[in-house]
Formats: structure tokens, sequence, C-alpha cells
């Protein structure tokens, strides 16, 4: 697949997520599918350039173990509270809302895809 073709992947892929995720009443609501592709990218962004800001000072995210998984749900926490004042349309419930939701979107997320994988399609998300 071409960087483009998996990039529009990713980003339907992960608006899914959120309108999963926004529907179960954790802690984030999406407003619709526009709102959701917009939320997906600064999202994606915002992940990005907290990534590289923590590896400028030597900390990955990619250790294996319950203190990386804690370390990523509050990354990921604080990603959506940053995003949340980027993206009209996503609201999210304060810090507990966001730790809920960072968890439900990662438990999404992990489900859709083991299911892609099922059907011989890369994971996206």
């Amino acid at each position: 697949m071409g960087p483009i073709l998996s990039i529009i992947v990713y980003l339907i892929a992960a608006a899914i997520v959120l309108l999963v995720v926004s529907r179960l009443n954790l802690g984030l609501s999406v407003a619709g599918f526009m709102p959701a592709i917009i939320a997906a990218a600064v999202i994606a962004i915002v992940s990005g350039i907290v990534a590289w800001l923590l590896g400028l000072f030597g900390i990955t995210l990619g250790g294996a173990g319950i203190l990386a998984a804690i370390i990523a749900i509050i990354v990921a926490a604080v990603v959506l509270m940053v995003s949340d004042k980027f993206v009209p349309g996503m609201k999210v419930a304060g810090f507990s809302g966001a730790i809920i939701a960072a968890i439900a979107i990662g438990v999404v997320g992990w489900i859709l895809n083991w299911l892609l994988g099922l059907f011989g399609i890369a994971p996206v998300v």
C-alpha cells in the first residue's frame, strides 16, 4: 500500500475507533464522522510531537510491562486532553474521562487490528 493510501486508511480506522468509543460514553464524545477524522489527525500529530519530545529526553514508550503500559495510557490521556482544545466537535470529560477514553481507544484499536489481521490486512491503528 502506498504511503498516501496508508494514511487515509489509518485516519478512517482511527475515526471509526473514536466514534465507537464516543458511543460507549466513556469520557470522550465526538459529534460525527468528520470531527472524528479531524480528531484522529490531530491526535496523530500531537502524539508524534509528544513521542518526539520524550525521545529527546531518552524516554521511549515501546517498552514492555505494566509501567510502560501505565505511562502510555497517561501520555494518551494527555494527548486526548490537548487534542480536545484543537478539535471542534470533540469533548473530553476531564483527566479521568481522558484516562478511561485512552484505555477504551486502546482496547477498541486492538480489536480492530485483530479483526483486520484475520482478513490479512496489515494493522493500521
